[in-house]
């Protein structure tokens, strides 16, 4: 099993391709590693990651938006991008060749997490960082 690592350490790693043969993470590995990631929460009975953001404006989703498709194409690691209404995005990631949780998912959230406003529920607004 692996021993849950903290956000900051996974922030420097790098993603790995996936073609599959990666065991996926067991419910009580996933429930050990998204407990380390608080912005975080489990979906799809455990299979996923997902997080929400309400930001102020139309334009501030569309700029989360890009700026986390550039990181997932540096990284070569996509999630599902999300905008509902014109103000909140929800993205869910989950390794697509294994149907569940790596590492890379972890990797790619707490990337996300240093490049994303610290608010993240429906329920608070936040403020992308000025570029």
């Amino acid at each position: 099993m692996p021993t849950p690592q903290a956000a900051r350490d996974l922030s420097v790693k790098k993603c790995v391709p996936c073609e599959g043969g990666v065991p996926k993470y067991s419910a009580t590995e996933a429930e050990a590693q998204v407990a380390a990631m608080p912005a975080w929460r489990l979906t799809n009975d455990g299979t996923r990651i997902r997080r929400d953001w309400t930001l102020r404006n139309f334009r501030e989703c569309i700029k989360l938006i890009n700026t986390v498709g550039a990181l997932a194409e540096r990284e070569q690691h996509h999630p599902d991008l999300h905008l509902e209404g014109y103000r909140c995005v929800w993205i869910e990631i989950y390794t697509h060749a294994i149907g569940g949780l790596s590492e890379n998912d972890f990797i790619l959230a707490a990337k996300i997490d240093t490049a994303a406003p610290v608010v993240a529920t429906n329920s608070e607004s936040a403020s992308l960082p000025q570029a």
